[in-house]
């Protein structure tokens, strides 16, 4: 493999040096080397993690040949991490007191990743799309009352858009998550596998509030109706203990 040694922007990957960062629970000095993303604070014990900008391990073509596998896998690892950390955060901030909500994207989030342990779909694309895939009810409220439900399609990509580009991630990859939360309580609009883990993630959580799960024939019968993954109709019969 040939090694790039020149390139200033990945020195800190390849040749790591501590550093120091405040804790921002208790303002404990914290030290951590410069390719890690999170650490424990020795003081509050909480796990504090960095908010780092954009690399050139991002867009550079030669990136992975720069800094070598290891280094540039556990450099996405890493920000997928502070993806995850930074949406949840403007989720937060977003809904503010409305804990409703911010559960609920939590929750299918977590679904979600169960999924993608089984399912070949894109984490970059099925989590921010699973914390965000409701942001537009808030507006819908506002605007449609009552209708809200039918109109959150409608208002979720454009704020959605705003926070994944606060957030700093790819145009292409913001432009298929807007399309996944345009239609996410819409099968069969869009068929991606992407779409499917997102889609089964959320009838998980919502399953519980829309059927009668004492009925083992027919929530049987349900599930493998409205699952489109494997995995998913495979997690909601563990769930349910329909084996």
């Amino acid at each position: 493999m040939m090694v790039i040694d020149f390139c200033p922007g990945s020195q800190r990957f390849r040749q790591p040096q501590p550093e120091t960062i405040k804790c921002p629970y208790c303002n404990y000095e914290i030290e951590i080397w410069t390719d890690e993303i999170q650490a424990i604070c020795p003081n509050c014990k909480s796990k504090v993690t960095r908010q780092a900008g954009i690399s050139c391990l991002e867009w550079c073509r030669y990136a992975r040949e720069c800094v070598g596998d290891q280094v540039y896998s556990k450099y996405m690892q890493n920000r997928a991490i502070t993806i995850k950390e930074r949406l949840l955060k403007e989720l937060e901030e977003y809904f503010g007191d409305d804990t409703k909500r911010i559960n609920h994207a939590k929750n299918v989030m977590h679904f979600a990743e169960e999924l993608l342990k089984k399912e070949k779909a894109d984490w970059h694309i099925v989590i921010p799309a699973s914390i965000l895939h409701d942001v537009g009810i808030k507006v819908a409220e506002a605007k449609y009352g009552s209708n809200a439900g039918h109109y959150q399609e409608k208002e979720g990509p454009e704020i959605a858009r705003i926070i994944l580009l606060k957030v700093g991630l790819k145009k292409e990859d913001i432009d298929e998550i807007c399309k996944i939360i345009a239609h996410h309580h819409s099968p069969g609009k869009i068929n991606t596998q992407n779409f499917k883990v997102l889609y089964d993630a959320d009838c998980l959580v919502n399953l519980k509030d829309e059927v009668d799960t004492k009925n083992k024939t027919k929530l049987a019968q349900i599930i493998n109706k409205i699952f489109l993954t494997d995995s998913g109709r495979e997690l909601a019969k563990e769930i349910y203990h329909l084996w």
